[in-house]
Order: structure tokens, then C-alpha cells, then sequence
């Protein structure tokens, strides 16, 4: 008889889900930490805040260029064994980047961890699809992906006191020691794969091209692809920006102070568990649809000059987008029936191309138009990204 998955609630499973959400936390506390220090950075280094987001958006689009070759690898070495590797390379990137004499050299350090950190997102849907029960698996992804959101805070929420105290070079050399000791765990949690089967002999390039013609002739891949794009850009314009907005008129909010908002990602760290358990019972598109609209609420909410209300928009919309992250992410590698590693690819490049492109942006739009601007840019994605869900998804 067949081997079909591990079940829900066995050692192994849980292993497993350990085991990601330690790969989670390594992956995007390392990517995403100078976010909580770009005002510092563009401070010290005398540049404007587009330009001090290009430490996140080297990073992300590094990672955005990695996701293919990655999915490769992962095929001809094994999901783990690619992931290992994976966080590994980042993780000595990390602790050496932090030194870099310039902004070039920082600048290209960043982009090279981004491209290391890449073979995790790259390869643990597919892990997911091949270890876990069918069943099960959308759970599992949601696990994953509230990993992610746990990595996310930790990153910022580290990085941006030490940050103050000492300097940001020293709060994202903080956070790469912490990342490694993640990388680490997963390493030891994670157990022998059992779903894995290399890839029939042939041309590799056939091999690939044939899987990537595939993922790319769905709409339906191809909508959860925008789903990525769409939705990841106008959560990090959020995220990059607000912080300005709190330092200055009317909240002159301390620094310290304005790190401690990102304690709103463990509003997504609750939602994305969920949200694979939400989509079994009441729709997979309800869901999806549904997390956007939240999403785009919250969103609204920071518009108003009261701290409290934009402390609960920003909950809001975390929620909204961790859900919707996790369904979409996780839809993907369900709808993939050839070359679920390349679609999921696919998905993570489209998600990180959209980070990338649309944190830079958005601080264009906030020197030329103010927060209004920026939230202008967000709704507007957001709103695409629920309309078409709408139109092209079905259950």
C-alpha cells in the first residue's frame, strides 16, 4: 500500500511543523530586520526613505531572482538537504553583512542572503504537500506561514531597540546570531523525508521547462501568483512607512516606541494557523476573499490621527494578510498537479518581485503625497488582488 503522508498528531508531524516554523522565523527575522531601523538608516546615512528601504528590497528581490534555482536544487538534492543549505549560506551572510564598509557592499551582501534565503520558501510548500496527509496539509501550510509571521516580528521587534541603543548594524548582527540558532533547531527537528522522489531521469532543462509551462498556463496559478504580488507589496509599503508616519506630525512618537508596533504580526501569527482549518470549512476563496477585505479595512483605519485607532488598523491588517498569505500560499501547492515545487517557486518569486517593487514605491508616494498617498497605493492593491479571487477562483 501506498505511503500517503504523516497524519495529524503524530511525532513525525509534529516534528515537522516544528521543524518549519524554526525555518520560518530563521528565514524572515534575517530578511525583513532593517525594517524596524530604515528612519535610522536614512538618518545616519543621510538618504531618503525610499533609499533606506533598498536594504529590505535588495534583499527581497534577491530572494524574488532565488526562488527557481532553488525549486531546481530542490528537486535534484532533496527539499531538506536544499534547505539546510540554504539557511546556512544565509545565516553566515548574516553575520558578516552587518560590517559591510559601504552601501554597496551592504547593498550587494543583503541581495546575496536574500538569493541563500530563498531555497526556504523555494522548497517547504512542496515539503508540506509530500510529508503531510492531503488533508492536513492546508493546516500545516498555516503553521508555516504563522512560523513566518513570528520570524517577521522577532526580526523587527529585536533589531529596532538594539538598534537605538547601540546602532543598526548592531541590531541586525542581533538578530543573524538569533537566525543561525534557528537554523539550527530546524536542522535538528526536522525528520528524514519519506514523500520525496527524485525526479525521473532526462534533460533537466526539459524537466524544468515542462513544469513551468504548466504553472504558468493555469489562471487560476496565475491569479494565486497575483495574489502574492499584489497583496505582499501592499503589506510591505504598510509596514515600511508607518514608522515614519509615527516619528513625525501629529504622534512624534520615539523610535523605541514605534518598534514596538510590530507586535501587530502576532495578530498574523494567530490568523495564518487558522486560516488553512477557516478555508476547509467555509471556502478556500470565502476565505481569501474575505482576509483582503479585513486586510484593506485595517489598512483605511491608519489614516485616522488617533495612536490607538491606528495601533487597531494595523492589527487588522496583519490579520487579514497573514490569512490571506496563508490560503493563497497554501492553494497553490494544492492546485499544482505538475511541478508543485516550480508553481510554489513561482508564487514566492511573485510575492517577493511584488515586496520588492512596491516597499520601494511606496516611499515615493509618502515624499510626494504624505501616508494619504501611500495607503492610497495599498487599498488599491489590495482591492485588485479580492476582485480577482473573486472572479477567477472557485472552490
Amino acid at each position: 500500500m501506498s505511503w500517503d503522508g504523516h497524519a495529524r498528531g503524530s511525532r513525525a508531524y509534529r516534528r515537522i511543523l516544528a521543524g518549519l516554523f524554526f525555518a520560518g522565523v530563521s528565514t524572515f527575522a534575517q530578511l525583513y530586520s532593517p525594517q524596524a531601523l530604515l528612519p535610522e538608516i536614512s538618518a545616519e546615512l543621510g538618504v531618503e526613505p525610499a533609499t533606506a528601504a533598498l536594504t529590505l528590497s535588495v534583499a527581497t528581490l534577491g530572494l524574488a531572482a532565488g526562488v527557481l534555482p532553488w525549486s531546481v536544487l530542490a528537486d535534484r538534492l532533496g527539499r531538506v538537504r536544499s534547505m539546510v543549505i540554504s539557511l546556512s549560506g544565509a545565516s553566515l551572510l548574516g553575520l558578516l553583512v552587518p560590517f559591510a564598509p559601504s552601501i554597496p557592499l551592504l547593498l550587494g551582501g543583503r541581495f546575496l542572503e536574500g538569493a541563500f534565503l530563498a531555497g526556504v520558501p523555494a522548497a517547504a510548500i512542496a515539503f508540506l504537500q509530500e510529508e503531510i496527509r492531503r488533508a492536513d496539509a492546508g493546516r500545516a501550510a498555516g503553521i508555516y506561514v504563522a512560523g513566518t509571521s513570528v520570524g517577521g516580528l522577532l526580526g523587527r521587534v529585536v533589531a529596532g531597540p538594539v538598534g537605538e541603543a547601540v546602532s543598526w548594524r548592531v541590531g541586525m548582527l542581533t538578530v543573524a546570531v538569533l537566525c543561525a540558532l534557528s537554523a539550527l533547531a530546524f536542522t535538528v527537528l526536522v525528520p528524514r523525508p519519506r514523500g520525496f522522489a527524485r525526479p525521473e531521469a532526462g534533460s533537466a532543462a526539459a524537466r524544468l521547462g515542462h513544469r513551468l509551462t504548466a504553472s504558468i498556463r493555469s489562471p487560476r496559478l496565475l491569479t494565486l501568483y497575483a495574489q502574492g504580488f499584489l497583496l505582499m507589496g501592499a503589506f510591505v509599503a504598510l509596514y515600511n512607512y508607518l514608522g515614519f508616519r509615527l516619528i513625525g506630525d501629529p504622534f512624534w512618537l520615539p523610535q523605541i516606541v514605534v518598534s514596538l508596533i510590530f507586535f501587530a504580526y502576532l495578530a498574523g501569527t494567530l490568523s495564518a494557523s487558522r486560516a488553512g482549518a477557516f478555508a476547509t470549512r467555509w471556502g478556500w476563496q470565502r476565505v481569501l476573499v474575505g482576509s483582503a477585505v479585513v486586510m484593506a479595512v485595517g489598512v483605511l483605519l491608519t489614516l485616522v490621527d488617533s495612536l490607538p485607532v491606528v495601533f487597531a488598523g494595523l492589527l487588522v491588517a496583519t490579520a487579514g494578510f497573514f490569512a490571506a498569505h496563508a490560503v493563497a500560499s497554501g492553494w497553490t501547492g494544492r492546485e499544482a498537479t505538475v511541478g508543485r515545487a516550480q508553481a510554489a517557486s513561482l508564487y514566492n518569486l511573485a510575492y517577493y518581485a511584488g515586496s520588492s517593487l512596491f516597499g520601494w514605491l511606496g516611499g515615493v508616494a509618502l515624499v510626494s503625497g504624505g501616508w494619504g498617498a501611500v495607503v492610497a497605493i495599498i487599498v488599491a492593491l489590495v482591492a485588485v488582488a479580492a476582485v480577482l479571487a473573486a472572479l477567477v477562483l472557485r472552490d
